[in-house]
């Protein structure tokens, strides 16, 4: 939100200048970005004097060009410049560019320079109105009264003035600060508090009056829950026109484009007071009345922007007496409701709507203005009418008519300060200082809460209406801190701490570490993707959801891509991959740590136990797509397989403990994947997937390569591994032998299923099982392959002899002819 510092003096006095007000609102939570100069004539007229053309005769070498002297009355004597103005005469008073001087035509700029035309010096230029920003005609130089004295600063003569803007990052809670006056309260408060008494200068409507008893149009609220508040005015014979200076330059300070009178007062009073208000043109009310409700589901409305949409039920909306929608209420107007040159009588609307009616409608139809920004936040439901007076008093002074009628105020049930009581302790603990009472109190007043009872141990305040954040003992307490300084609370020389046990969350985020460091230094770039993801990825039919596993949706989504929790980590992966393929970047290795939700319909949500239905899962999903190795001159390029990606799981759970005789990966289903594997341990716990990502997943997000995906449980791969510990063993004292099988197997054998057999025949000599060839083809019966295994066998202690080799190997091959019908080749 931007700040004009000259605006923000219309309500308060201060002497600060624009960065030290730029640190104090910072220091009051209103944090301020930057501090940018603002001129009305872009670079300030700086080196353009008022000079007097003393001679002008023509130039040798031209038609058209004239040699000119002119007095620009610094005592140096006049300066001779070339001049291609056909108006250009002797004793005019004219507006000259001197030496240095820079000049701006919109985003380009040149500097003046002592110069030669056509071989004779110049030493400045002779401006028309466009080259110095001050007019548009470039029909020849601006000649002015004799009066002015040369020497005369342009920008004097011109009157300019200069502002700055002040960026100020609003957080979401302090709608109350979206305006200038209402920065200018919090600005009081602090000069308050540091002993500056700079009262809030708040604009007098004693002057509101209606001009007639008649001529009011009628109002009807029809919906009081969405409109809690409904005021407004009629005023006729109006004279829509340009605005004066002072309106426009307050405007375009602050980034906003003036239109004419009547629709810049709305604006001066949205982002000066903060109350958003809306015009109609009576021609346009039909029957001259306004009705504040719904429409029927469907109902084309065409907006100011020309675009025609479909209004939903649940939309408030401003209708004439025939319920002809004119306006969404608090978000945009119509196209055929508004203010042009030919209005001639207005309804002025000032109304305080439903928050959350207001964020659903401007959701529902993608639309963020001004007005829905300060609405959906929380206006005052109590500065309506005043607003309107001031709009009222503003449109009769600056396009004249006559309000007609008493204003129309439709306020069933007002709403009241907030009460809060504040004990001086718990401020006191809370901010970690004690602040004298009488201080909090001050405080407290200089922010408008009014005092109802004091006592020694507590304050009972009202807190204002516009305050829609602060109902809380806490929220006082936020707000005295924030005035008092929070630099201004000294640390403590004592710090309080108990110690206590590594915790689970403790070792989860070491071993996060741990893994990431390996993960990263094989290569892989971690990623974060936002928790919030399409609906569209879990749709009514999807196979990633069932009658106890469904998406929990958001109730009031940012946007139909973001309008559920992720039930999976693989969406927003392909996001990635499809945002980096895109920009060539195709070869990928990613993973990241995230949680995954869920919800179970079924399970009733109850407020003992509100989160009974809900699921919550950390995972660990790793991606590979692409080449895992690029080609050189000595190896070929290598493309990622389901291999690599079973390797990169088994090495980061190898990290954690698991070693391959933990681990089993079994073939499995995934409604993700079009080939998958369960990762499970060999007692049976399920530590997640692996596997290719199915194709309709891939052409979804136009990715045209395979794309390898593993989503692992985290938390029981934490478990697992908190109880692994280790130990040490000294290095064997013998050498290892190794044996060679070559079994022909059924083409449906896996190497899982043979190396289950290896390592259940012998689990005290057995070191390792590996598969070094597999070959199926001519010499083979159908249906048929053949294993190339190489087994690894050690005793510590002592050296094997042949006798025992042989009697271990003969129970493997035993084993692996009775459970998978294995022939020796």
């Amino acid at each position: 939100m931007n700040i004009s510092y000259n605006w923000l003096k219309r309500y308060i006095d201060f002497n600060l200048s624009p960065e030290e007000l730029s640190a104090v609102l910072t220091s009051v939570g209103l944090e301020t970005g930057s501090v940018e100069e603002v001129e009305s004539v872009k670079g300030g007229l700086r080196g353009i004097v008022i000079g007097k053309v003393l001679t002008c005769e023509e130039h040798p070498n031209s038609d058209h060009l004239h040699i000119t002297t002119v007095d620009l009355g610094d005592g140096n004597g006049p300066v001779q410049i070339v001049c291609g103005a056909p108006n250009v005469a002797a004793g005019q008073t004219v507006v000259v560019a001197t030496v240095g001087t820079v000049l701006y035509d919109g985003d380009k700029e040149f500097q003046i320079k002592k110069s030669k035309i056509r071989g004779v010096e110049s030493f400045g230029m002779i401006c028309a109105e466009d080259e110095i920003g001050v007019g548009t005609s470039h029909d020849g130089i601006i000649v002015l009264d004799s009066e002015v004295a040369p020497g005369t600063p342009a920008s004097e003569y011109y009157g300019l003035t200069s502002d700055y803007v002040l960026e100020v990052d609003l957080t979401p809670n302090r709608a109350d600060a979206a305006s200038h006056f209402g920065v200018a309260r919090d600005l009081a408060a602090w000069l308050a508090c540091h002993a500056v008494e700079s009262p809030l200068k708040r604009p007098d409507v004693s002057g509101f009056a209606p001009d007639c008893p008649e001529g009011g149009i009628a109002v009807e609220v029809a919906d009081t829950a969405a409109c809690p508040r409904y005021s407004g005015v009629t005023i006729r014979n109006i004279k829509v026109a340009e605005s004066p200076e002072w309106l426009k330059k307050l405007l375009i300070s602050i980034g906003q484009r003036p239109i004419n009178n009547i629709v810049d007062i709305t604006n001066f009073i949205l982002f000066g007071m903060g109350q958003p208000l809306h015009c109609f043109d009576l021609n346009h009310v039909g029957g001259e009345k306004i009705v504040v409700t719904p429409c029927a589901d469907q109902t084309p409305f065409v907006t100011l922007d020309g675009v025609e949409r479909k209004l939903s039920s649940a939309d408030l909306m401003i209708c004439d007496s025939e319920k002809r929608p004119m306006c969404l209420a608090g978000v945009y107007g119509g196209l055929n409701s508004g203010v042009t040159d030919q209005t001639t009588s207005i309804f002025l609307e000032s109304a305080y709507f439903n928050p959350t009616s207001i964020r659903k409608s401007a959701r529902r139809h993608g639309l963020n203005t001004d007005a829905s920004f300060r609405y959906e936040r929380g206006t005052d439901p109590n500065a309506t009418v005043y607003c309107l007076k001031l709009a009222a008093l503003l449109v009769k002074e600056l396009a004249g008519g006559e309000i007609c009628g008493d204003i129309i105020d439709i306020y069933p049930n007002p709403v009241k300060p907030f009460p809060v009581e504040l004990k001086y302790d718990y401020a006191a603990r809370l901010i970690g200082k004690h602040i004298p009472n009488n201080q909090v109190n001050s405080i407290a007043r200089s922010l408008e809460m009014e005092i109802t009872a004091v006592t020694d141990e507590s304050v009972s305040l009202l807190v204002p209406t516009y305050r829609v954040d602060v109902q809380r003992p806490c929220d006082v307490v936020e707000d005295i801190l924030r005035i008092y300084g929070y630099n201004n609370i000294e640390i403590s020389s004592e710090l309080h701490a108990s110690l206590s046990a590594k915790t689970e969350t403790d070792l989860s985020n070491q071993l996060r570490e741990l893994i990431s460091n390996q993960l990263t230094a094989c290569g892989f770039n971690e990623i974060l993707n936002n928790s919030l993801t399409a609906a569209s990825y879990y749709g009514e039919n999807s196979e990633l959801t069932d009658a106890s596993h469904q998406p929990v949706s958001l109730l009031n989504p940012l946007s139909n891509d973001l309008s559920v929790m992720r039930m999976d980590m693989l969406f927003g992966g392909l996001e990635t991959i499809e945002h980096n393929a895109n920009r060539k970047l195709p070869d990928l290795m990613l993973y990241e740590f995230g949680n995954v939700y869920s919800i179970d319909p079924s399970v009733e949500y109850t407020q003992e136990k509100p989160v009974a239905a809900f699921t919550e899962t950390e995972k660990l999903a790793i991606w590979l797509t692409g080449l895992v190795r690029q080609p050189n001159w000595l190896l070929p390029a290598e493309k990622s397989t389901i291999f690599h990606l079973k390797a990169v799981v088994a090495n980061v759970l190898a990290r954690l403990g698991l070693s391959a005789k933990d681990i089993d990966f079994v073939p499995a289903e995934s409604p993700l994947m079009s080939q998958a594997l369960s990762v499970v341990t060999r007692s049976g716990k399920q530590l997640g997937l692996c596997g290719t990502v199915a194709k309709r997943h891939l052409k979804h997000f136009e990715i045209k390569q395979e794309v390898l995906y593993a989503e692992l449980d985290w938390r029981v791969m934490v478990k697992l591994a908190a109880k692994r510990s280790v130990t040490y063993t000294p290095l064997p004292r013998t050498q290892p032998v190794k044996r060679d099988l070559a079994l022909l197997l059924d083409a449906g054998v896996t190497m899982a299923q043979v190396e289950k057999v290896v390592r259940g025949s012998e689990k005290k000599l057995l070191r390792s099982v590996t598969l070094f060839d597999v070959y199926e083809g001519a010499n083979l019966q159908p249906g048929k392959k053949s294993y190339a295994i190489a087994i690894t066998l050690q005793d510590d202690e002592k050296t094997l002899n042949e006798h025992q080799i042989e009697a271990v190997m003969k129970k493997i091959t035993s084993n692996l002819s009775a459970q998978l019908g294995a022939q020796l080749r």
